[in-house]
């Protein structure tokens, strides 16, 4: 029987739920916001296939990609509406092509990230963007077996730990399965955000703190008129982006509202996620980093392709891609894309997501939010810099620069590693 001591211990990828035999295992949402599972155990047989689907209590092996690229997608209007370089979209279109079906995560109605599938072109671009909150993976794993077991081509993208979660889940390997995961810095919580969108929306009703005078007065009322959110809005380019909430167009505009517009170093909510101070526990020491997901493919920023590629790097996003299978490689082939082959640690230096789970802020625990308070004070107050704090993150920026142009990023982080052994 599946038994929680600590949420450390639990990434949330819902495998167990989905594998139960007996349908006895639920998930509640804790105090935070995160959902946990809990066992009926008056139903429960002790089979112990919760046990063995869990990533956490089943930790695969850390693994090396065997190919790296610097990549884009040639078509532009994609790439500036995905947060890095679009390889995600052709990856999709390749499979849809293909006659397989694509799961990826989505905005629900009420503005919430969840799991879902698509068979048709249409539907990809629900998918395109990050989304920088924990998703439902709901029935997707069964979903995902149902149509593995009927033959069709199945790409499956999701955090490191979601596809840990898949992989277990399905207990055997599919040829006809391409699963990718992307490099994670952690997931925040979906209570938090939701809670976030509420404020925002009151400072809105209310003609507080808005870039718009609206005569709304009800919040529900904004979040039903939001149109779009991005967490990764690319007008002032891809390094600098923004977040972004747009309504509607209403009273005969042509083009939609901005409810919000701020640079994610501004933005609040982005602050509390870079600053580590509302993520889920188990990021603090994820099971899933190295490669140990299992997945096929991995994408993220190639951040520091500035320095690497200076030639490539147009501002417009560029991705980083490992391909972790000969499975991928076959793909990669075949999909038109704009890439240039590159070294792991050239992609690493910037991106030591790759291998190293997120720092718990030391704010962590003076984050407790409860039911009726305010939660942008209390982000703003635990987020806030002192001058001390400025000088040490300005000099960190600038040795890492260094020592990412002169190549020995990488060779350091070895050291350091060593010395903590």
């Amino acid at each position: 029987m599946l038994q929680i001591k600590e949420k450390k211990d639990c990434c949330g990828c819902e495998a167990c739920v989905q594998r139960c035999p007996q349908q006895c295992i639920a998930v509640r949402e804790d105090s935070e916001g995160f959902l946990y599972p809990v066992v009926d155990e008056g139903r429960c047989t002790d089979c112990g296939l919760c046990e063995r689907v869990c990533p956490g209590l089943q930790p695969g092996e850390p693994r090396e990609p065997l190919k790296v690229y610097a990549a884009k997608n040639p078509d532009e209007k994609v790439r500036i509406q995905s947060s890095s370089g679009g390889i995600f979209s052709l990856l999709a279109e390749q499979v849809i092509r293909a006659g397989g079906v694509v799961f990826g995560a989505r905005f629900d109605g009420r503005w919430e990230v969840v799991h879902d599938y698509t068979e048709a072109m249409e539907g990809l671009e629900a998918f395109r963007g990050s989304k920088y909150v924990q998703s439902r993976t709901g029935e997707t794993y069964r979903l995902a077996e149902t149509f593995l077991r009927a033959g069709r081509k199945v790409l499956f993208c999701g955090t490191p730990c979601q596809i840990a979660g898949l992989k277990l889940f399905l207990r055997k390997e599919y040829e006809n399965l391409l699963t990718v995961d992307f490099i994670c810095h952690g997931v925040p919580s979906p209570g938090i955000w939701r809670k976030y969108l509420q404020e925002i929306a009151a400072r809105r009703a209310g003609g507080k703190n808005s870039v718009l005078s609206s005569s709304l007065n009800k919040k529900d009322d904004i979040l039903r008129d939001i149109s779009s959110i991005s967490f990764r809005d690319k007008v002032l380019g891809w390094k600098k982006y923004s977040f972004v909430v747009r309504l509607s167009a209403t009273d005969g505009a042509e083009k939609n509202t901005v409810l919000l517009s701020e640079c994610f170093s501004k933005n609040l909510f982005m602050r509390g996620f870079l600053t580590n101070l509302y993520l889920r526990p188990s990021c603090y020491a994820c099971p899933a980093k190295s490669f140990r997901s299992g997945s096929d493919m991995t994408i993220g920023d190639f951040w520091g392709a500035e320095y690497v590629l200076p030639d490539f790097d147009d501002d417009k996003g560029i991705s980083g891609v490992m391909l972790n299978s000969r499975k991928a490689e076959v793909l990669w082939k075949s999909i038109p894309v704009d890439c240039k082959s590159v070294l792991y640690p050239q992609l690493y230096r910037a991106n030591p997501a790759l291998e190293m789970s997120a720092k718990e802020s030391g704010n962590r625990k003076l984050f407790v939010w409860k039911e009726g308070q305010l939660l942008l004070p209390l982000i703003e107050r635990l987020t806030r810099e002192s001058r001390w704090k400025k000088l040490k993150a300005g000099s960190r920026f600038c040795l890492r620069v260094f020592l990412q142009k002169t190549g020995l990023f990488h060779t350091v982080i070895s050291i350091i590693r060593k010395c903590k052994i």
